[in-house]
């Protein structure tokens, strides 16, 4: 016999009734989740890295290949146009791109951007990579930046090595010997990423080795890249039923009808940004070090010692993710000193003027502008220095014309001011001075009213000279 609904809502009260319904309810609720699970895995989160890859570009690109993974997510897709970066950056994104469950798509665009140097190495080790066309990568040479200006070996005078003459073993080429490790450790570098993802080694050894370059078409007929693709929507069109290899083992792109969402640099990693630009950190060690002294030179103001105090270690902060040379830091620290001591002391222009060469110089060599994108430019270089060129004058000068200024009070400020006669009692004569009741004395008569100039002090008592005419019309009418 058939149930019709009406008998299964009235067999409701029944015990066993209540269990089924409890059963269907469970079963509609996992069925809802997993509905909503594909849903949410149906994005592909698209990261990008524009600029000098550094800290802050670094922990932007691991806290979102760690936020794919957390989400399930299909993959992940890395936007790059860099013109290289830190090494140590670079190996903390590759770590993080070898270590993901997640395929990470790296791909180099838009028209006209490039993936040199550590992008060639990211590229590599990516599970995908592809390029924009008219897009560039390779360049992939170390250059050292521990400390720039280190002594480089010369040949002798005409560039030509006297091979007849036996070098020492001392002196044969220590900085050769560093340099042929970092390029040894480069090329193995990149050849465990092409001979893991499948792509052109011997290309990746001469990119680290000879610094050669190619365009998107080169790059992809050679092997070195996986596809070239217009924009996005072509790229996962491309990739659609590709596999590869991560760490949960082979999966199997699936990207049709996938949604892409853009994930660009939060405020936190804008801001880092900014201040690891070596510009605006040399700006800010500036504005630290001038706060600083002007508050210690008119203490109680406040305003440029906070300043000064906040920029300073802001300053301090941003030198610990660049590349610094402590030389050329302490050249920038004497420049400062040299502006200070014009200040207080000056001296016609003489520290003021060694303090801004030793400020140009260490500015210079401050970070290594062999980096791309880790240089300060020349253009602000000057602008700073003839800044706090002026700031030296213009202090120095209202300085001297203070210290020429005679300032005198007292007794001694009387000597040459004018008064009147208010009173005259027998031989003793009082004048109003300066605002003051004195006695005066003088070496003619005195009439009440009479106008006069102090010349000597003498204790309590002026020494006073008649000026002739110069009685007020107030005493005349009284008188």
């Amino acid at each position: 016999m058939r149930r019709s609904p009406y008998h299964f809502l009235v067999s409701l009260g029944s015990g066993r009734s209540l269990e089924q319904l409890l059963t269907v309810v469970l079963l509609l609720l996992g069925m809802a989740l997993s509905a909503a699970q594909p849903a949410r895995a149906a994005s592909v989160p698209v990261l990008t890295v524009e600029g000098a890859i550094g800290p802050a570009s670094a922990d932007y690109v691991v806290r979102g290949i760690a936020q794919a993974s957390r989400e399930g997510a299909a993959l992940l897709v890395l936007q790059m146009d860099t013109p290289g970066g830190l090494d140590l950056s670079m190996r903390q994104i590759i770590q993080a791109i070898m270590a993901s469950p997640v395929p990470v798509v790296s791909y180099v665009t838009p028209a006209g951007a490039r993936a040199a140097s550590a992008g060639t190495y990211i590229l590599y080790a990516s599970h995908v990579a592809a390029m924009s066309p008219a897009t560039t990568l390779g360049a992939a040479t170390p250059v050292a930046i521990g400390m720039p200006g280190a002594p480089q070996p010369t040949a002798p005078a005409g560039g030509k090595r006297d091979e007849n003459k036996e070098e020492p073993a001392s002196a044969t080429s220590p900085v050769d010997a560093m340099t042929a490790k970092q390029v040894n450790d480069a090329a193995a570098f990149i050849r465990g990423f092409a001979t893991e993802r499948g792509r052109n080694a011997e290309w990746a050894e001469r990119a680290v080795r000879e610094a050669v370059s190619l365009t998107a078409a080169e790059a992809l007929e050679q092997g070195v890249i996986d596809l070239v693709a217009q924009d996005l929507p072509g790229l996962l069109g491309q990739i659609d039923g590709r596999t590869v290899r991560t760490t949960r083992g082979d999966v199997t792109l699936a990207t049709t009808g996938l949604t892409m969402v853009m994930q660009p640099p939060d405020w936190r990693h804008r801001v880092l940004g900014v201040i690891a630009n070596p510009s605006f950190a040399l700006i800010l060690l500036m504005i630290g070090v001038y706060g600083l002294m002007f508050e210690f030179s008119s203490p109680g103001f406040g305003i440029p010692g906070t300043v000064g105090a906040i920029c300073l270690l802001l300053a301090l902060f941003a030198l610990q993710l660049l590349p610094v040379n402590y030389a050329a830091l302490a050249l920038i620290l004497l420049g400062f000193a040299l502006l200070a001591a014009e200040l207080l002391t000056p001296a016609f222009g003489v520290l003021g003027v060694g303090g801004v060469i030793a400020f140009m110089a260490g500015g210079l060599l401050l970070f290594d502008s062999d980096v791309p994108g880790l240089g300060v430019p020349l253009p602000l270089l000057f602008g700073i220095s003839l800044t706090a060129a002026a700031a030296v004058l213009l202090g120095g000068g209202m300085a001297l014309r203070a210290r020429r200024a005679r300032v005198v009070s007292g007794s001694e400020a009387l000597a040459g001011a004018t008064g009147q006669v208010t009173a005259v009692e027998g031989s003793t004569a009082w004048a109003q001075v300066q605002g003051e009741r004195w006695q005066v004395v003088a070496e003619h008569a005195l009439s009440p009213g009479q106008r006069v100039r102090v010349q000597a002090v003498d204790g309590l008592v002026l020494r006073v000279e008649r000026l002739e005419g110069e009685e007020t019309h107030s005493l005349k009418e009284n008188t």
